[in-house]
């Protein structure tokens, strides 16, 4: 495999402390988009999407970047403060970093940018692909934003791959990491009716997958990094339950996830999103963990 010079974004959150060693491990040369100062000069540049601060001079020559960096939206309630930084943090960053990248002498090949599967809104039964069109509401509207951001890097010849992110099915951080501690202690259960679609992805089939997107010519735009076989949350909590040895026999109506969490409770717990990565397959991109149980029994060591 071709060994790449790679600037990445978002390397201290849950999947970038994982992807930089793993890119490393493959050969790899490493450079972080810090905002605090840099503490290594050559191994690290300092950004400051907040106030539209970038150490340019210091990009030029890259072969790629990964760009994570991103508001957690599954923290606390959506108040409008916390939507704000939610999409001021994609939208914003996304458009400082790749104005820079424009301006560059030596651009980097290839961006791959994270998204998320959001872009499609709650669909339902309805089977979505990235010729899908764009859903409504919050997310939708902040996943639209943020691969528009991109636009300059796109103009300036750079191959965008934009990976619109699955739930990933890790017990080292994200979703699943938070839904853990109620399922162990038995309180876990269906959320709604339970036949909302959960698309999903293993975090090592994630890191697979940002380095296929580094090296595969023929991905560009929208990506789907989700695995082939999305479950509705009622086979997703059944699963969990019979992996880790716990009963799953508590519900939460969806009036209560409302009024638990809001509107992140509609638009992420019980929105329905039953996505295929059509373009991943057509590119020879082969699931290391492409069933739910087999991607949650390695994770959990189960």
């Amino acid at each position: 495999m071709t060994q790449l010079h790679v600037l990445v974004t978002g390397s201290t959150g849950f999947i970038g402390s994982t992807l930089v060693p793993f890119l490393a491990a493959g050969g790899h040369r490493i450079t972080r988009l810090v905002r605090a100062t840099p503490e290594h000069e050559i191994a690290e540049v300092r950004w400051d999407p907040e106030a539209g601060v970038m150490d340019t001079a210091r990009l030029e020559g890259l072969d790629a970047v990964v760009h994570l960096a991103g508001e957690n939206i599954a923290t606390g309630r959506w108040t409008t403060e916390k939507k704000a930084k939610i999409r001021d943090s994609r939208v914003g960053g996304t458009r400082l970093l790749c104005d820079s990248l424009a301006g560059l002498k030596q651009p980097p090949r290839v961006l791959v940018c994270a998204s998320a599967t959001g872009y499609y809104g709650d669909r339902g039964d309805e089977v979505l692909t990235e010729e899908s069109t764009m859903g409504t509401g919050f997310l939708a509207g902040v996943c639209a934003e943020w691969e528009a951001a991109a636009k300059p890097a796109v103009q300036k010849g750079i191959r965008v791959v934009h990976l619109r992110f699955g739930m990933v099915a890790s017990g080292a951080g994200g979703a699943l990491a938070k839904l853990l501690p109620p399922f162990k202690m038995g309180l876990g259960g269906v959320l709604g009716t339970g036949h909302q679609y959960i698309s999903w992805i293993a975090l090592d089939d994630l890191l697979g997958v940002i380095a296929h997107a580094l090296t595969t010519e023929a991905l560009q735009g929208p990506v789907n990094a989700v695995t082939p076989n999305p479950v509705t949350n009622q086979e997703f909590t059944r699963t969990l339950g019979r992996i880790i040895g716990r009963f799953t026999l508590f519900s939460m109506p969806a009036t209560a996830a409302h009024l638990a969490f809001g509107e992140m409770a509609d638009e992420v717990l019980l929105a329905s999103q039953r996505v295929q990565p059509t373009r991943l397959l057509a590119t020879g991109y082969r699931f290391r963990y492409p069933d739910l149980e087999g991607a949650l029994r390695h994770s959990l060591g189960h």
